[in-house]
């Protein structure tokens, strides 16, 4: 299917891809507590597994299925991904088999900063920068949309953040030009649908530096929390589908910490119906709440090979049917060399 479509940023237009898009608008930029279960043991479900979601008791007539995917830490700075000088760009994406391009939306957890401008943040012990170069394999592997709201994504400095991934297609959420930008949602007409994604940053390096505030660029500051249960309250009023990236956790963790579970809650109960969570570097159970899916940690994805447990990662797909029921599962994946996921 065609993903060729328009979309508005900041009072321009730009072309982008999207099956079934009429309209974009993004900012402009001037459960249950966690399965016992092994991460491992979650990921190998069913196929068809049932509906654990209604959204809305009927179908709209113009409401079609949708299909959503989310994947972990995503790095496109080639002096770390050392496998892009010699395969590519592309090569971060073909092991997905078109996965990305045969969906509605799809969302990664962009762990840097994607421009030449700016400068190292001092007193950083790792900085990421990505290269602008990586974006059109981005895009036309059918990233849809990356959350900045991390702490990598203010390494160069306020110039570097606004600059990452303006006008190539792919939308920024979690950060912005001031705390209200950060916290704005970016918005989709897909299939019927009106479908809000925004990012929150609850791990900020460094901070307060890297927290966007009035007159000052950076990621969405996860810490307030009744400022991002705001934000999702006010989608969710321009919505029918709310969908929240979070930067969260503990690295290495297997499991949630029980704040975030606290949090994850709250966020649903704001109005959430999909939570995409990252940070901790590893695999973590898919959870619920009010039959909401709660991904805790999608792990790494366009990362480097460092062993076989960070290494180990998903793809969280969300289908929902016309009729608004959610269907969450996790699609078993590996990082089988530098950069390069594949579909186990």
């Amino acid at each position: 299917m065609s993903r060729r479509s328009l979309i508005t940023a900041g009072g321009a237009v730009v072309a982008a891809g999207l099956a079934g898009l009429a309209r974009a608008v993004w900012p402009s930029w001037s459960t249950h507590p966690a399965s016992t279960a092994s991460p491992r043991a979650r990921i190998a479900v069913s196929p068809a597994p049932s509906p654990v979601s209604t959204l809305t008791p009927t179908p709209l007539p113009s409401r079609q299925a949708l299909v959503i995917h989310g994947a972990g830490d995503t790095n496109l700075d080639p002096s770390v991904i050392t496998t892009f000088r010699t395969h590519g760009y592309d090569y971060a994406w073909s092991g997905m088999r078109g996965l990305f391009e045969r969906d509605d939306l799809t969302i990664v957890n962009c762990e840097c900063a994607v421009s030449n401008l700016g400068a190292k943040v001092p007193g950083k012990s790792f900085t990421f920068r990505g290269d602008p170069a990586a974006l059109p394999a981005m895009r036309a592997a059918g990233i849809d949309v990356a959350n900045l709201g991390n702490n990598h994504a203010y390494d160069f400095g306020p110039t570097a953040l606004l600059d990452t991934l303006l006008a190539n297609g792919i939308a920024p959420v979690g950060a912005g030009k001031d705390s209200a930008a950060a916290n704005a949602p970016v918005m989709f007409e897909v299939k019927g649908w009106t479908i809000a994604v925004v990012g929150f940053d609850k791990v900020v390096d460094p901070f307060p530096e890297a927290v966007a505030a009035p007159g000052h660029p950076g990621t969405a500051d996860g810490h307030d929390e009744s400022r991002m249960i705001a934000a999702v309250r006010a989608a969710r009023r321009d919505a029918d589908l709310v969908i929240v990236a979070i930067h969260w956790g503990v690295e290495l963790d297997t499991e949630p910490r029980s704040d975030d579970v606290v949090l994850g809650r709250r966020l649903v109960e704001a109005g959430a119906d999909v939570i995409f969570g990252g940070h901790a570097h590893r695999l973590q159970p898919l959870g619920t709440h009010r039959d909401r899916p709660i991904f805790y940690s999608l792990g790494n994805f366009v990362w480097k090979n460092l062993s076989v447990a960070t290494s180990t990662t998903a793809v969280a797909e969300v289908r929902i049917t016309p009729q608004g029921n959610v269907v969450p599962r996790l699609l078993p994946a590996y990082i089988r060399a530098h950069g390069h996921p594949v579909l186990v």
